[in-house]
């Protein structure tokens, strides 16, 4: 039969590229996110290549919601053998002490609680398949704080500790988990939800920068690591452009 690996926040970015990925890597994906229309064009792209997918509608903010992708999972065509938890995203670059609390709210509840609902509801059917595989993609700001991403990196680094709590406390049981930390990567819709759609701040994070990474990158990170042997856990692939040395260190081309 199939495997079935599902995507979150599978409308754009990384979670589209991943879904496509895994598609052309022999995955059933059910690809879920909150825009059905995005969620459509998708599906209908990795059919039109040969691929298998599936739209799921889907809040990670809302336990109604990521109960219907657990139903929607029972009813995949095989297994579920692969959860890749990437719904999140960034509000405001402000300091700690004029930050926005409904910002905070906003990337606790997406970035960590998100994958607490996500992983928990898609437990029992991941270990059921026998050899099941969670990734958790965080970011570098899950590792390094910087000035600015007081809200985001208490987020991501939230999310690090529940990859590395799960994978003691699974120990054992036919289950592995990955975390992805990706750098600087160039999507179409980050920027812009973090700095509200104000195009040109978003661009200049990129600005001047050779070759930032780009959504197909870590895409292929996560494939690479879902598809090792099952007894191999990649427990944490950092990954960064060339340009980038560390969260403070980039290089830039004026």
């Amino acid at each position: 039969m199939t495997s079935v690996a599902i995507v979150t926040g599978a409308s754009s970015g990384i979670g589209a590229a991943t879904a496509r990925r895994l598609a052309a890597e022999g995955f059933h994906v059910l690809a879920a996110a909150r825009r059905a229309d995005r969620l459509a064009d998708l599906v209908a792209e990795i059919t039109a290549s040969g691929g298998q997918a599936t739209a799921v509608t889907c809040d990670v903010t809302s336990d109604e919601s990521v109960a219907g992708l657990a139903e929607a999972a029972a009813q995949a065509p095989g297994p579920v053998t692969l959860l890749v938890n990437n719904a999140g995203g960034a509000r405001g670059l402000d300091p700690v002490e004029s930050g926005s609390v409904a910002d905070w709210q906003w990337m606790y509840d997406v970035n960590v609680l998100g994958t607490l609902r996500v992983t928990q509801a898609l437990l029992p059917a991941l270990e059921a398949s026998g050899s099941g595989t969670i990734v958790v993609v965080s970011s570098t700001a899950g590792l390094t704080v910087y000035e600015g991403g007081g809200g985001y990196t208490a987020a991501k680094h939230a999310q690090t500790a529940i990859a590395g709590t799960l994978r003691l406390e699974l120990c054992g049981r036919p289950l592995r988990v990955i975390e992805i930390d990706p750098g600087m990567v160039k999507t179409e819709e980050f920027g812009l939800v973090r700095f509200e759609g104000d195009a040109e701040r978003a661009a200049a994070v990129y600005a001047g920068v050779p070759g930032p990474l780009v959504a197909e990158d870590v895409a292929d990170c996560i494939a690479w690591c879902a598809t090792r042997p099952e007894h191999v856990n990649i427990d944490r692939l950092v990954v960064r452009p060339r340009a980038q040395a560390a969260q403070h260190k980039v290089h830039r081309v004026s």
